[in-house]
């Protein structure tokens, strides 16, 4: 009875973060090429791109004053803040994905995509910068979800 209960439990937790995981993709898919505010529109325009790394990032810093703090915090901070998640949900998901590089990779993975679809269909810019960046969010992800989570986990390994 108890393994049933336990069982059922642990259907319910992946559940639960399979729907919160589903939602923050849905939003991002959103954010990444179809907000209006951000100017994402498809196929508008000339095809975007930066190759060099640190380009835009140092652009934003040194014109800080003239682009204004909210673009500044929306391209920089943003682009981490952005993947984060997806290095704290993927772990939740499933346990292969508790592993650093595995996340690091899995980060650079998802924000080529993005980044590739975003200059296919001119829904935004090509950027090695945002690339850099969403990479970094997904390691802070998962370094949050170590800290929330993996006092408990290394405790349940050590039982077995």
């Amino acid at each position: 009875m108890s393994l049933s209960r336990n069982l059922s439990s642990q259907v319910a937790v992946s559940h639960f973060w399979f729907m919160i995981f589903a939602s923050y993709m849905i939003v991002l898919v959103y954010f990444l090429f179809f907000s209006e505010r951000y100017g994402r529109t498809i196929g508008s325009g000339e095809y975007h791109y930066n190759l060099r790394l640190f380009k835009e990032i140092s652009r934003f810093c040194r014109y800080r004053h003239t682009l204004g703090i909210e673009s500044v915090i929306v391209n920089l901070i943003g682009n981490v803040f952005a993947f984060s998640p997806l290095g704290f949900f993927l772990p939740c998901l499933n346990e292969k994905y508790r592993n650093i590089l595995r996340i690091i990779l899995l980060g650079f993975e998802f924000s080529l995509t993005v980044e590739l679809l975003q200059l296919i269909t001119r829904a935004g810019i090509f950027d090695v910068d945002d690339l850099f960046m969403n990479t970094l969010g997904a390691a802070i992800g998962y370094v949050v979800y170590l800290i929330v989570f993996g006092k408990r986990n290394r405790k349940k390994t050590k039982k077995l």
